[in-house]
């Protein structure tokens, strides 16, 4: 069978290997945007994960003339009004690390209790091929806590901070195939596998 190409709109190794385990097994050739030097990047001017998604899928499809998924996801939390949303990865300050936009985040919650921590994950993933035209959209939200600091080594982002509803670790505590299980993004990439699996003509059955 012929392995058909299909490019992460990413630059981030621990959002690619997250995506590569999720839909590795299927008939793809996996690339992210590393492998276009001369690409050009595309602005997150959207003003929900789905706009933002859009946007990339469409923008770097068309640039690469390759099919593309696109996510942006974003942590949402209750006490700030759901900031840091669309701007989490931006939270800090443009190049800020992981490191940084969990400081910040940290910081702004100081004095919240326990109980007004809420929070919640959320992923869209956009599917556009390689004319640049949006042929799937799938969206998940994975809902749990603020800790008091990061606690874990794993994963990336907001990770070591977050505690999914049901659990006592964070994500950055977890193991990948655990967090793969329950994960905003892997909820939107369960709806996004089947439909790549069209693309395909693969199905569960082995």
């Amino acid at each position: 069978m012929n392995r058909r190409s299909i490019v992460v709109a990413t630059h981030n190794k621990g959002k690619l290997r997250e995506l590569c385990e999720l839909f590795g097994d299927l008939p793809f050739v996996i690339s992210d945007l590393s492998a276009f030097p001369s690409i050009q990047p595309i602005p997150e001017t959207g003003k929900t994960f789905i706009e933002n998604a859009s946007i990339k899928a469409i923008g770097y499809a068309k640039q690469t003339q390759i099919l593309t998924v696109a996510d942006d996801s974003g942590l949402e939390v209750d006490a700030l009004d759901g900031a840091p949303g669309v701007l989490s990865a931006r939270y800090a300050h443009e190049g800020a690390s992981d490191s940084d936009r969990t400081s910040k985040l940290l910081t702004a919650l100081s004095g919240v209790p326990v109980v007004e921590r809420t929070a919640r994950f959320v992923s869209a993933i956009v599917i556009a091929n390689e004319m640049g035209r949006v042929i799937n959209i799938s969206t998940g939200t994975c809902r749990g806590r603020i800790a008091r600091k990061p606690i874990g080594e794993t994963g990336f982002g907001y990770d070591p901070v977050f505690i999914p509803e049901g659990f006592a670790h964070t994500f950055g505590e977890m193991q990948p195939e655990v967090k793969n299980r329950i994960s905003h993004r892997s909820q939107a990439f369960a709806a996004t596998r089947e439909f790549l699996r069209t693309l395909t003509g693969t199905s569960e059955a082995r």
